[in-house]
């Protein structure tokens, strides 16, 4: 009888170490990972629209995935291009490179687009301003890359936008594919730096001409139009125009016509973010996406809610009725996710690459603290000239940034230090602006926290200008007398959303502290590969668990 339990023992003792050792061997990882950034999505329209939503978009990520409600960007300025690398490489303007949508090259004197790259052709389109693009000028690699780079490139990354700036980057330097939207011809494109002909399902995608499906009854209202009592009135003085629409109301009924005349008209409107959503289900089905044990990788921009935030204003009907079809939009795709790839099999993000002011006549009609602000070269030259008796002194503000002559400074034996001072004083004197600061000396500055450390880690010294300006809350650049702008440090353009959900993420809410570059080391930890290459983030761990 005792042999018999020495026998019990060992074969349990046995089973109990080879399913310990099977367990170890195999590391598991969701079949595909999806990272959805809402363009211009501020925190609190998850809670503004939260009683009109339906309970399978917003609300089934709140209600079962884990909610971060206080997470930040920690650098300035807050735009796209810079939000979506941020995401993706869990770092900063001054390491990963991309200083802005776009910046001045000093070198060269002119203006550089974040992913222009003359040296590759357009596929797709015969437009080169359009086609002619790649993630050259990012320095970092990207949660994709290193998908990628774990999986010894077995892993496929696809990356989908109306921006080409929103796909090519959060897709990394050397993904499966990545495509944007051509206005030219309404259909989505790539580069020669990714393939030389677009791969059979995305031309049979744009041979469904989808855009003309979307826009052909036009726009009006999810709801009835008296059910919009978070916004505004339609009609408010401070709402742009879309197409040939003589004012901002609802219906829209012109859209399939002024599709017709300028494609980028849907861009303005929920059918943007739709078509996107199409297309994404369509890399699923045409690229395999998530059907074998290889971890893929799908990134998704909405952009449509940033060009309705630009268009009409965080206030306004229309972006309220974007959000709303973005939320029956998102309940369908996540349908399509759990059919196709199997509920609890994928793991999806969503946040947004910065948020938005509200419209200076909004704050204006309510008595709340805004205005404008100029940047004139002209004005601040004349100034320095009369200061040093040189000419042009600066060349470029854009940024929010000042960009002097460095050499033009060295010719005439001028201070740099004496100069940018005399401007800083200049500037200061502003009744628009809090805060003027050499971008070399900002870690000394007496600016308080958490601007300082933000304008410090926007700051690439290679890209980004001499001086930085702060502006006082709410005040918006001339451009933006109608719809808003966004790019500041305020909460309003820095307090983003981020929820995970599905396969390893617990559920539940949290109201720590978090930024915005602590998503990509999250998802690094999840899929148990190595962080990206710029990484200064640290990974949420209470997010992750079975």
């Amino acid at each position: 009888m005792l042999k018999n339990l020495g026998i019990l023992f060992l074969t349990v003792l046995s089973t109990g170490f080879n399913a310990q050792k099977n367990k170890s061997s195999q590391i598991e990882r969701p079949k595909l990972v999806v990272g959805l950034v809402v363009d211009q999505m501020r925190w609190d329209y998850l809670y503004r629209y939260y009683e009109k939503y339906q309970n399978d978009g917003f609300k089934r990520l709140l209600n079962q995935g884990y909610s971060l409600n206080n997470v930040h960007i920690n650098y300035i300025p807050t735009y796209t291009a810079i939000g979506h690398t941020t995401i993706y490489t869990g770092s900063v303007p001054a390491i990963h490179g991309i200083a802005g949508n776009d910046w001045f090259d000093k070198s060269t004197g002119k203006n550089r687009y974040c992913t222009e790259d003359d040296t590759v052709k357009p596929v797709g389109t015969e437009s080169p301003k359009v086609g002619n693009q790649s993630p050259r000028n990012l320095w970092s690699t990207t949660i994709t890359d290193e998908l990628r780079l774990a999986t010894n490139f077995q892993a496929k990354v696809i990356g989908v936008s109306l921006k080409d700036r929103a796909s090519i980057l959060p897709a990394g330097h050397h993904p499966t594919g990545a495509y944007w939207f051509d206005d030219t011809t309404g259909n989505f494109i790539t580069s020669s730096y990714y393939m030389e002909a677009l791969p059979k399902w995305v031309n049979d995608f744009n041979a469904q001409k989808v855009p003309d499906e979307l826009v052909k009854n036009g726009w009006n209202t999810l709801l009835p139009i008296n059910q919009y009592t978070e916004s505004s009135p339609d009609n408010s003085p401070w709402e742009g125009l879309l197409g040939s629409a003589k004012t901002p109301t609802f219906p829209y009924s012109n859209l399939a016509a002024d599709y017709q005349a300028k494609k980028d008209n849907i861009r303005s409107t929920p059918f943007g973010n739709t078509l996107t959503l199409k297309i994404a289900e369509a890399s699923i089905k045409g690229e395999s996406l998530g059907a074998d044990e290889i971890t893929d990788f799908l990134a998704i921009n909405l952009a449509s809610t940033d060009y309705a935030g630009h268009k009409f204003g965080p206030n306004s009907i229309e972006v309220e009725d974007v959000y709303l079809r973005l939320d029956r939009d998102l309940a369908a795709f996540f349908k399509y996710l759990d059919q196709n790839i199997g509920k609890d099999q994928y793991t999806v993000f969503l946040s947004a690459d910065h948020g938005g002011a509200h419209s200076e006549g909004f704050m204006e009609a309510h008595k709340m603290p805004t205005g404008f602000y100029g940047e004139d070269n002209k004005e601040f030259n004349k100034m320095l000239k009369d200061q040093f008796n040189v000419e042009k002194l600066i060349i470029k503000i854009t940024n929010n940034q000042v960009y002097l002559d460095d050499k033009l400074m060295s010719d005439n034996k001028l201070d740099v230090d004496q100069v940018k001072q005399y401007l800083i004083d200049i500037l200061n004197k502003d009744q628009s602006v809090l805060f003027a600061v050499d971008m070399k000396k900002a870690g000394s500055s007496s600016v308080p926290e958490p601007i300082k450390t933000r304008i410090v880690n926007g700051y690439n010294w290679q890209r980004s200008g001499d001086i930085q300006v702060i502006y006082h809350d709410s005040w918006l650049p001339t451009y933006s007398k109608t719809g808003t702008t966004h790019g500041s440090w305020n909460s309003y353009d820095s307090h983003i959303p981020l929820i995970f959900m599905g396969w390893g993420i617990k559920n539940g809410e949290s109201n720590k502290d978090y930024n915005m570059t602590d998503i990509a080391p999250t998802l690094s930890a999840l899929l148990h590969i190595q962080f990206p290459s710029g990484t200064i983030g640290n990974p949420i761990t209470e997010v992750i668990g079975k």
